[in-house]
């Protein structure tokens, strides 16, 4: 990957809609050569996907909570499918600490958010975090490191 698979790449993360004409012009680039490289990036699994970003409170879901819970690593092959299958899960990670899996979800109401804790549980002890507000919103993933001398050099 050089540095125009990065600017292809920043170009995309903050349009996927942006077309290969656009791209081509910002990296000097033909647009079958830009076709090629990103079919390239798709191929080699940096690019997997392309998302329309949603605000979720415009459809209705007002809830947005982290849920900690402990999974046996035994459990893990019943739980994969039934997390899976929620929809209102927005994403559900594996980590380190007390807790196994760590679970993003959104819901209308604390109703359903209750609902969905106590089945749950049938996995193990849950901790959940309701968020009041969110100061990041999700972003892309940056092309270079933070590094902590960048910041210092920018005051």
């Amino acid at each position: 990957m050089d540095a125009i698979d990065e600017k292809i790449i920043e170009l995309l993360q903050e349009n996927a809609r942006i077309s290969i004409k656009e791209i081509a012009g910002q990296v000097f680039l033909s647009s079958p050569a830009v076709t090629a490289r990103i079919e390239r990036l798709e191929k080699n699994h940096i690019i997997t996907g392309y998302h329309a970003q949603i605000n979720p409170e415009a459809l209705g879901y007002c809830i947005k909570a982290f849920i900690n819970l402990e999974v046996e690593p035994v459990q893990k092959k019943e739980f994969y499918p039934f997390i899976e299958a929620i929809p209102n899960v927005v994403e559900c990670s594996c980590v380190t600490g007390e807790y196994a899996m760590l679970i993003e979800v959104a819901f209308e109401n604390t109703v359903e958010l209750d609902h969905f804790i106590n089945e749950l549980q049938h996995f193990g002890k849950t901790k959940t975090l309701i968020a009041f507000s969110t100061s990041v919103e999700h972003r892309n993933v940056p092309i270079h490191s933070w590094r902590l001398e960048e910041v210092k050099s920018s005051d």
